[in-house]
């Protein structure tokens, strides 16, 4: 068995489940109102590694998943303005999915604000969350909106 420090993917695994919890944890701050401190402390006590009904979540590089959470929250509205600017005439973000959403706020955080993650791994880890909860069309859909806003932010 190969250990974290030993096996190379195993960071890019850890940076791919703290991508997906921190989707669900501005889910459910948006849904719930759920304060910062409290649903970071949830997330990392009950949710990230954690075996939730006989699902064992893989483990989450915590500081990664608090820094895409923290930040979406800070920069909610240069984010949503950086993504509204990149819809479709006629469409707004609070016409798409409350999933949706949060998916294009963490995956343009991080095009706004990890310069140390190239553009194309931004993108693919974010259509790969996008698969979690949808379909081909809308993973499509985050691929076109993410690479627009990294055209015009870096």
């Amino acid at each position: 068995m190969m250990s974290p420090r030993s096996n190379p993917n195993a960071k890019g695994l850890a940076r791919s489940a703290a991508r997906l919890a921190a989707v669900q944890a501005l889910y459910q701050h948006q849904m719930e109102g759920t304060a910062l401190p409290m649903l970071l402390d949830e997330f990392h006590r009950h949710r990230l590694g954690a075996e939730i009904e006989d699902m064992q979540f893989l483990n989450a590089e915590t500081a990664f998943f608090d820094d895409i959470v923290k930040g979406v929250l800070a920069r909610a509205d240069e984010i949503d303005a950086r993504v509204s600017e990149k819809l479709a005439e006629g469409w707004r973000l609070e016409r798409l999915d409350k999933t949706m959403v949060q998916i294009l706020r963490a995956g343009t955080y991080e095009l706004v604000a990890r310069a140390d993650i190239s553009t194309p791994t931004v993108i693919t880890e974010y259509v790969d969350v996008a698969h979690a909860f949808f379909d081909d069309r809308e993973a499509k859909f985050v691929n076109g909106v993410l690479d627009a806003v990294a055209k015009a932010v870096r």
